[in-house]
């Protein structure tokens, strides 16, 4: 009897037919149990005669399994493991949390601040392990990654190896997948996942010219299968259903869409986050349905975060609101202090960010398309954003103020428990007050230079008496809006720390 840890991958493999195509002709899957509960896990063909099944546990004890296939080589092959605790630092897959927020399966509270490297696991060898060094010290816990190759502008460069098997008219076998394709992409999903990043799986995309984007809707299903039944078992995976769906909608339409989703469904047996991201700003898919677990967008107009929450009722992530580099297209040549900019408004306003760069480069080695090197300031200023979030993270940051109340509309607010944050953004107020606390007590107030990257206290005045200043029936000002108020050194990209102590 073998042992596993829980939330790491039990594997089990065997022998089975080779001729004809197995892919295609042999149905496999296993049923794993502990007491009376029962976990249905799809297998899949790897090759050679090889048929693997993964499972991934989530509760320690003893468990056993039983295959079943239409093939009497692989059908009712039995066996047993013990699941030990986790290892330190596994805390299992990501799950929706508060609704508007995420936590591992333990409970551990999970703040995405991801990054783009569309085509990172398909460089040259060397690359890829620089890549996975540079990911090592930017901090990011989250990382977009096609399956598939990328033929775009920046990034035309063949991929080290074809997802499917050429047949023998030398054309790509969409009913072929290459093994080790997917052999290595899933040791570089496990790479990450050891380094305590989520893998942000893209499944289509429209930037293609092998073909893979013009599969068949049997072939298309056929592959999210596999994907699942290869992959699921990996803690660190999410599903996005595509990097810009809606450039697809000729070819693949809403209702095949929602397929995939269900497919992912029916042989994702730990039901890992599922998403799906938009091209067009004006095209955001339709994030109400139960299949979706979180709003994935683009949208450079991070103010309307709150606005997304609303409308969709779950966590949103904008991993696109552009990129920090000098490229020609205006998507890829923002500023690093727009783009920590626009991740603290995102943050502030109860929602998630995402980074890309993409600086131009004679060989067209950019971050956001190949991986490798980072070269911009903004990754520092999010890995620090990220450490102030993290200090106290409990229930997830939620937005100050209703309907785009004012200040609100304009600068950034949220709390998180006993700690509230005010973001003053491009605005370089010379003191403070509203959204401090009502009452004075045993406060800690902290003034974060976010560019900077440094914290000091703040320096408190007496509360600001606004003017009384009509708005219709509503009289704002008069009488103070806070205990105490704040000095402030009259520069943009602020913000204020106030921790409520015992």
């Amino acid at each position: 009897m073998s042992n596993v840890a829980k939330f790491d991958i039990f594997e089990a493999s065997f022998t089975g037919p080779a001729a004809g195509n197995p892919y295609l002709e042999v149905s496999f899957d296993a049923v794993f149990a502990q007491h009376a509960r029962e976990v249905r896990v799809p297998g899949f063909y790897d090759g050679d005669g090889t048929y693997r099944v993964r499972f991934m546990p989530d509760h320690e004890g003893e468990w056993t399994f039983r295959t079943r296939s239409s093939t009497a080589a692989l059908d009712g092959k039995t066996g047993s493991f013990t699941v030990t605790a986790a290892r330190p630092g596994q805390h299992g897959p990501v799950a929706v949390k508060n609704k508007f927020h995420f936590a591992h399966a333990d409970g551990t509270p999970y703040v995405p601040f991801g990054t783009t490297c569309y085509a990172w696991t398909h460089q040259p060898l060397a690359m890829q392990a620089e890549t996975l060094a540079t990911l090592g010290k930017a901090k990011f816990n989250k990382i977009r990654m096609g399956v598939f190759p990328k033929d775009y502008p920046f990034n035309t460069n063949e991929p080290l190896q074809d997802v499917y098997l050429a047949g023998p008219d030398g054309k790509l076998d969409f009913d072929r997948p290459n093994p080790k394709a997917f052999q290595h992409f899933e040791q570089q999903v496990e790479k990450l996942r050891d380094m305590g990043i989520e893998a942000d799986l893209i499944i289509f995309h429209p930037y293609d010219r092998w073909g893979y984007s013009n599969m068949s809707a049997e072939q298309d299903f056929r592959y999210v299968a596999y994907l699942a039944a290869r992959l699921s078992a990996y803690s660190n995976v999410w599903w996005a259903l595509a990097n810009e769906y809606d450039f697809l909608l000729d070819t693949k339409p809403v209702a095949q869409w929602d397929r995939y989703f269900h497919i992912l469904e029916e042989n994702d047996p730990y039901g890992h986050l599922k998403s799906i991201h938009n091209g067009d700003q004006s095209m955001n898919f339709d994030h109400r349905k139960a299949w979706v677990s979180h709003v994935c967008i683009q949208n450079w107009d991070v103010k309307r975060t709150p606005e997304w929450r609303e409308q969709y009722g779950k966590p949103v992530v904008n991993d696109e609101p552009e990129y920090e580099g000098n490229i020609w297209p205006s998507w890829g040549n923002i500023t690093a202090e727009e783009l920590t900019h626009r991740f603290w408004t995102t943050v502030m306003r109860g929602g998630y960010a995402g980074h890309g760069e993409t600086y131009a480069d004679p060989d067209d080695l950019i971050w956001w398309a190949k991986g490798g090197k980072l070269h911009g300031e903004a990754w520092k200023r999010i890995a620090f954003l990220r450490q102030i979030v993290e200090e106290d993270a409990t229930d997830g940051l939620t937005p100050m103020g209703h309907n785009a109340a004012w200040p609100w509309s304009r600068i950034s607010g949220a709390r998180d428990g006993k700690v509230s944050y005010i973001y003053f953004g491009e605005h370089q107020p010379n003191q403070w007050t509203t959204g401090l606390p009502k009452e004075d007590g045993k406060f800690e107030v902290d003034l974060i230079d976010t560019w900077n990257m440094t914290v000091t206290p703040a320096k408190r005045i007496p509360a600001l008496v606004p003017h009384p200043t009509r708005h219709g029936e509503v009289v704002r000002g008069g009488k103070p809006d806070a205990a105490f108020g704040v000095e402030l050194p009259s520069r943009p990209y602020l913000a204020l720390r106030v921790r409520q102590l015992d």
